[in-house]
């Protein structure tokens, strides 16, 4: 029986008027009108003007009906100027899988069962990218490494539905970027880059992308945060810092536009923070300054090239910085020095304190990492340091960081990690109210140190003869100049020495 019913009910205007209607079957749907005494209540499908006082009469002067006017044109605006700048890149790609071992191969074998059972098969992906360039017919777009650089083929669609056959350019994996070009005689509008530096929290954005497959999506937000770190473990490496969004992002939008009220590209929207693969309001885009070194660099080399300092830096935690004095200072703590890297050249030590690379203030060890990648390889750069009480500047000129960079652990100085002797690490070694040093916390084993048999959980007493009763002791008695280190340890109740050449740079 296919009967239409309605029922309206009615409420006060401080409530909610609720229009349910049944179809056929039971099939149901809800319409909510908000603020309407029932004295004003008009029959459905109705619509009316709602009285000049209940909108805000004025913003600062201005009539209340300009204000949203402006607001919603330059909302059209951006999305007008944005939308055909941004391209949907769809890709394929050759994907190895073991195969699973068949069960007839229990009972009559398999001639090939030393060799690894696997087979090839086409995985398609969908992905965002930006028109960034031109060079006569050929356009550059920028995108994500995890769009497009493992990808077979790459097809760029226009948000007017043209399609070009795309080819890739260079890919980097750090900074999670890729350029692909393709060839047409036709005219296409790039993009406007902006500013990032230049954003602020509260800022209104929009992400422009293709999320899910839906083509040509705008979402808008703000600028939740910036200078954001990786997530530990998300495999998203630290040579960057990200702009956090709330403007919705979901998978498809990778690689496309994060855009400010002017209409600019100042981010290249990369990845989420989500237990359930969906948006919850916590997007992350790498700052467009830092995509633009990454485009020139694709376009004359086809790879992104980074700086390398060869130091193993990290938070030095309360109880050495307070033995070292450092505790209320900033800056990245130099734990190890390759001595054949620009820092060893530089004469950067073991437990120095990097406060500043050139006139920019270093906060923590990610800060520095990003600043040194960020220096053109070979460039100049003054650096200072605080070690033993005292503020030095010291010239550092950077290499290229390339697979090889700190592969020679030989020549990693000290190798070891050390701590403070606390009553309770006393008390846990069972040491003696005598026995003073600082204590081991870790060994590179690779390392001079780790080679000739240093363990964690030694107690360092003597370095070169020198009583070593701090950590500053320690980091003094290893920056000496010398040739050979002996080092002086108490392990289980034993005294024992152990000495190895110095590495050189």
């Amino acid at each position: 029986m296919n009967t239409v019913w309605k029922k309206v009910i009615w409420m006060s205007s401080a409530a909610v008027a609720v229009t349910v209607l049944a179809l056929g079957g039971g099939a149901l749907g809800a319409r909510l009108f908000l603020g309407r005494s029932s004295a004003e209540a008009m029959p459905i499908g109705l619509t009316y003007a709602p009285a000049p006082q209940e909108m805000a009469e004025s913003v600062n002067g201005i009539p209340g009906d300009e204000v949203s006017k402006a607001f919603q044109d330059r909302f059209r605006s951006v999305a007008a100027r944005t939308q055909p700048v941004v391209v949907e890149i769809n890709v394929m790609s050759t994907v190895t899988q073991p195969v699973a071992t068949s069960p007839f191969d229990f009972f009559f074998g398999n001639p090939d069962q030393n060799k690894p059972r696997e087979r090839e098969f086409t995985q398609r992906g969908l992905g965002s990218g930006v028109i960034v360039a031109r060079d006569g017919e050929q356009y550059f777009v920028i995108t994500n490494d995890h769009v497009a650089g493992e990808a077979d083929e790459i097809e760029v669609v226009m948000n007017d539905e043209r399609s070009y056959q795309a080819e890739l350019v260079g890919s980097d994996g750090l900074m999670d970027l890729a350029l692909v070009s393709f060839q047409t005689n036709d005219d296409i509008p790039l993009a406007k880059l902006g500013d990032s530096d230049t954003l602020a929290v509260g800022d209104w954005v929009f992400a422009v992308g293709n999320p899910l497959g839906f083509q040509s999506t705008v979402t808008a937000g703000i600028v939740s945060a910036k200078s954001r770190d990786a997530q530990p473990g998300s495999g998203t490496s630290g040579v960057t810092s990200y702009i956090q969004t709330d403007a919705a992002i979901n998978q498809g939008n990778s690689g496309g536009a994060l855009v400010n009220m002017n209409g600019e590209v100042v981010g290249i929207n990369t990845w989420i923070a989500s237990r359930s693969g969906g948006n919850i309001g916590l997007g992350f885009a790498i700052p467009i300054n830092a995509v633009k070194r990454a485009i020139s660099d694709f376009i004359e080399t086809g790879s992104v090239s980074y700086s390398w300092l060869g130091v193993q830096t990290g938070s030095p935690g309360f109880d050495l910085a307070k033995d070292l004095g450092i505790y209320d200072a900033d800056g990245a703590f130099v734990f190890g020095v390759y001595a054949d890297s620009p820092a060893g050249k530089a004469g950067i030590l073991p437990g120095d304190l990097v406060t500043k690379v050139g006139d920019r203030e270093i906060t923590d060890s990610g800060n520095l990492i990003r600043i040194i990648a960020a220096l053109r390889v070979g460039e100049a750069e003054s650096l200072t340091v605080l070690r033993d009480g005292e503020s030095l500047e010291l010239t550092i000129k950077t290499e290229r960081r390339d697979e090889s960079s700190g592969s020679d652990v030989s020549a990693f100085w000290p190798g070891v990690t050390i701590v403070p002797v606390t009553d309770e690490l006393r008390e846990q070694l069972s040491l003696g109210r005598g026995d003073e040093g600082v204590l081991i916390a870790a060994v590179n084993d690779e390392s001079a140190a780790g080679s000739v048999g240093l363990r964690q959980g030694d107690l360092i007493t003597e370095v070169n003869g020198t009583g070593i009763r701090t950590a500053r002791d320690f980091y003094r008695a290893i920056g000496e100049e010398t040739d050979e280190i002996r080092f002086r340890i108490i392990r289980e109740g034993r005294g024992l020495t152990f000495g190895f050449d110095k590495p050189s740079a």
